[in-house]
């Protein structure tokens, strides 16, 4: 009797496994769409920066909305890694299951990634953040951060300017040092150049966290520069940044004329500290989407191919945000003048450190590098 007992609750559990992995199966079946899985740094796509943006043109792509996410768990899904060293084990695993393509987010994926595809030949995997990883089942976004970049630096200079500010100071906190995150403070730099050609170097200050995910660190060198008389600091740290615009609430809040700056994603909102306004004046808009969007057509449509694909301004990949009403139509109206000229190419933004300072544009002893 104990045996067949035994037999009988085998014969159960068997049937109930079978029966588990058919339903996943059949609904899977009933979805022709293609699939996707995001992978992405532990900032996740909450950082409302980066990969926030990443995950934006998944649901888009798939007619879902960040309050209505339809098809995740079946035909798109994400997954965080808490460290580095979860990015091999995880990108191995989401090839395993057959994704149609799997997404890589920022640039300290490129060596997993590399490894990675290597391994899985017939994979499809994208990147964003990176030029060199050069495997034949890999597509490669890069930006021109330094574009979008230049017209957050004006608007901010221009913004001083409407403020009567004599002599401001500018501030750039950066995460992990690197060339994707050196554009980004170049091109901030020559925007407030273009409008204050004379800035004394002293004018401008830079820090780097070292971390995607540590706003408590940008919040306090944000206190400092603040209260040192630095007007706006535009960040380029992921989750880090929170921290500026965090102090820019509280100041703005106070009565103090301080901004931050948002960046990837318009943070217009998470600047908010009373009504409509917000301690961020505008952000420097790096349509990441567009890279999730543009990948995902091309395996839909078959025309996936490996390679590095450039997104600059006159190809919507990079922009800045209107959103907060303080910024004046006459700035507006100057600063998209400015953006016509980049897209005309009337103006060119430089992107390495190294050629700014040749240039005599960026001061010596920043933290950028161009590596």
């Amino acid at each position: 009797m104990k045996k067949l007992l035994i037999v009988m609750i085998t014969l159960f559990l068997a049937t109930g496994a079978v029966f588990a992995g058919g339903q996943k199966d059949t609904t899977k079946a009933m979805d022709s769409r293609i699939s996707v899985r995001l992978i992405t740094d532990a900032t996740g796509i909450d950082d409302k920066s980066f990969n926030a943006a990443a995950w934006k043109g998944i649901l888009e792509y798939y007619g879902d909305s960040w309050e209505d996410q339809k098809g995740r768990g079946d035909v798109y899904d994400v997954v965080t890694c808490a460290t580095q060293d979860m990015y091999i084990p995880t990108l191995k695993q989401a090839a395993d299951e057959g994704y149609d393509l799997i997404v890589a987010t920022g640039f300290t994926f490129a060596d997993a990634l590399g490894e990675v595809a290597a391994l899985y030949p017939e994979q499809k995997f994208a990147i964003v953040d990176v030029s060199w990883v050069n495997q034949p089942n890999v597509m490669e976004f890069v930006m021109r951060e330094e574009q979008g970049s230049f017209l957050v630096g004006v608007t901010a200079a221009l913004q001083a300017q409407a403020d009567n500010i004599s002599n401001p100071k500018f501030g750039f906190i950066g995460g992990v040092p690197g060339y994707t995150i050196t554009k980004f403070e170049m091109g901030y730099l020559q925007g407030i150049k273009a409008v204050y050609p004379n800035l004394p170097d002293s004018s401008f200050v830079d820090y780097y966290a070292n971390s995607w995910g540590s706003p408590e660190l940008a919040k306090t060198q944000s206190k400092n520069w603040f209260d040192s008389g630095v007007y706006a600091i535009f960040s380029a740290a992921g989750g880090t940044g929170g921290g500026t615009i965090a102090m820019a609430k509280e100041y703005r809040s106070q009565g103090k004329n301080v901004w931050a700056i948002g960046v990837d994603s318009d943070q217009y909102e998470d600047g908010i500290y009373e009504g409509k306004k917000s301690a961020v004046l505008t952000s420097m808009v790096k349509r990441v989407e567009s890279a999730t969007l543009y990948a995902l057509n091309a395996v839909e449509d078959d025309s996936f191919v490996s390679g590095v694909i450039t997104l600059d301004m006159a190809a919507n990949g990079v922009d800045y945000s209107k959103a907060n009403p303080e910024l004046s139509a006459e700035v507006q109206k100057s600063v998209d003048m400015y953006k016509q000229k980049i897209v005309d190419g009337s103006i060119t933004v430089v992107d390495k450190y190294a050629a700014c300072l040749e240039a005599g544009i960026a001061p010596a002893g920043l933290g950028a590098i161009d590596d």
